[in-house]
């Protein structure tokens, strides 16, 4: 409201504070029951009867003012709503450019400006239409986000019954790999010596369709051997 300079009037008085919760015992009951009576059940349709409850009510309760002067005034240039009506929080920033907010961990995009926000507190805006921004300063931070309350695609799960098959799979194929992380074996007090690659292993990129092929041979001649041949 400070941004729009709009300045909050108090009930003071008993009179008025008796206006007040008259007024809020409307929304809250008289209201509802319309609601109810009308069969709206949704915000749409409640929005749509709002005028109509709006104009009988005023009909029938409204007070004429002391004074007929309008004192609403029109937005300036400078004016933006969305700006102003946004829910915002302060969260901050870690040593690897991170925010978390609503479980959700957001990644502020590495540059010298952006550098300047770590340790310090940056806001989250919240918007009513769900997107959000993190502003440094009143400025706009670029980040992608990481939601750990993601679900896994039930697509990318192997199906149980072919996953002993397909670990034992893997490890056919694993079976042909050299999985020495180093060939230079420490030699006590002497120099290091270098280990020789094995001459029946490959190394991790040298493995290829023909090994594939070959698991897959390995795995149907076991399945044979545990289940038989088919019958055709």
């Amino acid at each position: 409201m400070h941004e729009l300079n709009i300045q909050t009037i108090c009930a003071e008085t008993s009179a008025a504070k008796g206006r007040v919760e008259r007024a809020h015992l409307t929304l809250q009951d008289r209201l509802v029951k319309e609601l109810r009576l009308q069969g709206i059940s949704y915000m749409e349709a409640a929005n749509a009867f709002a005028e109509e409850f709006m104009n009988d009510y005023n009909r029938r309760f409204a007070k004429a003012p002391r004074q007929e002067f309008d004192v609403h005034r029109e937005l300036d240039v400078d004016d933006d709503l969305d700006m102003v009506f946004n829910w915002r929080e302060a969260r901050k920033v870690s040593k690897s450019l991170t925010v978390q907010y609503d479980k959700v961990l957001y990644l502020i995009e590495d540059s010298e400006f952006s550098r300047r926000a770590i340790g310090k507190y940056i806001d989250v805006w919240h918007y009513p239409d769900g997107h959000k921004e993190l502003r440094l300063n009143g400025v706009s931070l670029p980040y992608s986000t990481y939601d750990k309350l993601s679900e896994i695609d039930q697509g990318a799960i192997v199906d149980n019954k072919r996953l002993g098959r397909a670990l034992e799979m893997a490890q056919l194929v694993q079976a042909e790999r050299d999985n020495n992380r180093s060939q230079s074996v420490p030699a006590g007090d002497g120099p290091s010596r270098r280990r020789k690659a094995p001459t029946t292993k490959k190394s991790q990129r040298s493995l290829d369709q023909d090994d594939m092929f070959n698991a897959l041979v390995k795995l149907q001649s076991r399945s044979e051997e545990i289940f038989g041949k088919k019958q055709i």
